[in-house]
């Protein structure tokens, strides 16, 4: 999440600097720098914070919490103790396209050694047995775990990749074979260790549904916001025989009893075609501080009290990066019944940490029209929002976001990811700590609290 979040903030930085260095190699560097990192030390099997399935979108972030060392080589290994006897062993490898690689079974990996694939043909050689290599022909006797980590496309992203930790695994068997480049490869089978989470298959299998939804087994309704959104929201019970939640409008707006007109305008910028960083004439960029809040893929840079998007007094066009939560959101909702707290909301795709999620859609009477702090509420009427459960580690957050009208009292609240969100992980926010005084009526009624997180309050 500090990766994340620095990187992110100086790719803001950079943008209006014509910086040429990567923004995630920026960040790598001050953490290691400043040793703001997790487990450090290598070491053989399971690493602590690290679960099955997580997803990153940059080789350094494998480096800073301690799961693959090398911010380029696929193998990584290390000197170890079996027994009395001392070994170089392989620990974890990185499976993400680089060499001919079969991949297609989801508990099987054959992986090819490094080494003699150079682009450039006069350059092309055998590969040796050294170093990664040897490593992996050691665990293969050895018989040691090895972390995978397994590389996809980024469905949101024509040239990026998602690096998605799969697991153990162990050597099974090795050989030589000559590539289609004519040189020899050494080959290892690794088999994933029984027993484990579904990672890379629960991946592949979200990839089949987004391509054929009807694929999607276990549904009660195909599209419960009977197209108010763009995608349909599928609802689902794999648990027990309720079919369905209580009745409700489902509406993707927020519903004011008071007029839009009647409120103070928003001031627009003059920018021709879109709005650019580091424009120091662009009224919007000066409305969020100088800076635009969002990156060229849409991703929110930093939290602020208010977000200031382009609107309709705006002169750019739709296109301009600074029009992201107004379009609504692009993502395969899936509405499912949990075993201890209702209905929750999961989504089929993979969320970046910074990505716009959802708006909190629901209806506003007079008595409720009350300015920030917000109360969310959505009763008898909502979106997909309203099936967010509470946790006191939540990957989600809500954030203010002004444009369509310059009332700051009043802003549309918008959910982001607060980190890297796996396909079908629960969606997640905080409702409020237990306790506290909302605006003029006291303490709010509290509810125990069974998030199951580690960092639980009890109540909320």
């Amino acid at each position: 999440m500090t990766f994340e979040a620095l990187r992110r903030r100086h790719l803001q930085m950079d943008e209006t600097q014509d910086a040429s260095r990567r923004a995630d190699l920026k960040a790598g560097a001050i953490m290691m720098a400043s040793n703001i990192r997790a487990n450090s030390g290598k070491r053989v099997g399971t690493v602590p914070g690290v679960e099955i399935g997580d997803i990153f979108y940059f080789r350094m972030e494998l480096c800073v919490i301690g799961l693959h060392a090398p911010s380029m080589g696929g193998i990584d290994y290390m000197t170890t103790k079996f027994g009395k006897d001392e070994d170089s062993v392989a620990i974890c490898i990185v499976s993400a396209g680089g060499y001919e690689n079969e991949d297609d079974d989801t508990d099987v990996l054959v992986y090819s050694g490094q080494g003699g694939n150079n682009r450039n043909t006069e350059e092309r050689h055998d590969q040796k047995l050294e170093r990664g290599n040897l490593a992996l022909e050691r665990s293969l006797h050895r018989k040691n775990e090895i972390r995978v980590v397994r590389g996809f496309k980024d469905p949101f992203c024509l040239t990026g990749k998602i690096y998605i930790y799969d697991g153990l695994y162990k050597i099974h068997e090795s050989w030589k074979e000559r590539t289609k480049y004519g040189v020899n490869c050494f080959k290892y089978k690794l088999l994933r260790e029984p027993g484990q989470r579904d990672g890379a298959a629960l991946w592949k299998m979200t990839q089949r549904w987004i391509d054929n939804p009807a694929t999607r087994g276990r549904v009660l309704l195909a599209d419960l916001s009977s197209k108010a959104e763009i995608l349909p929201v599928c609802l689902v019970n794999e648990v027990d025989h309720e079919k369905g939640p209580v009745h409700f409008t489902y509406t993707n707006q927020v519903k004011y009893l008071r007029p839009l007109s009647s409120m103070k305008k928003l001031q627009g910028c003059g920018c021709q075609s879109v709005c650019l960083p580091g424009d120091a004439s662009c009224a919007c960029g000066q409305h969020n501080g100088g800076d635009l809040p969002f990156s060229s893929s849409g991703l929110l840079s930093c939290r602020k009290p208010i977000v200031y998007e382009c609107g309709e007094s705006c002169n750019c066009s739709t296109n301009c990066r600074n029009r992201v939560t107004q379009k609504g959101s692009r993502l395969h909702f899936e509405v499912f019944r949990t075993t201890n707290r209702g209905w929750g909301l999961r989504c089929w795709e993979p969320i970046r940490a910074g990505s716009f999620i959802c708006e909190v859609s629901t209806y506003v009477s007079p008595d409720e029209f009350e300015p920030l702090p917000v109360k969310i509420s959505a009763k008898n009427m909502g979106n997909v929002s309203r099936f967010m459960n509470h946790s006191c580690s939540p990957n989600v957050f809500w954030q203010p976001v002004q444009y369509d009208h310059g009332d700051d009292g009043h802003p549309h609240i918008m959910f982001f990811a607060l980190k890297h969100i796996p396909p079908m992980t629960e969606l997640t926010y905080d409702y409020g700590v237990a306790g506290a005084e909302s605006s003029g009526s006291g303490s709010r009624r509290t509810k125990n609290c069974v998030c199951g997180s580690q960092n639980c309050r009890g109540l909320f």
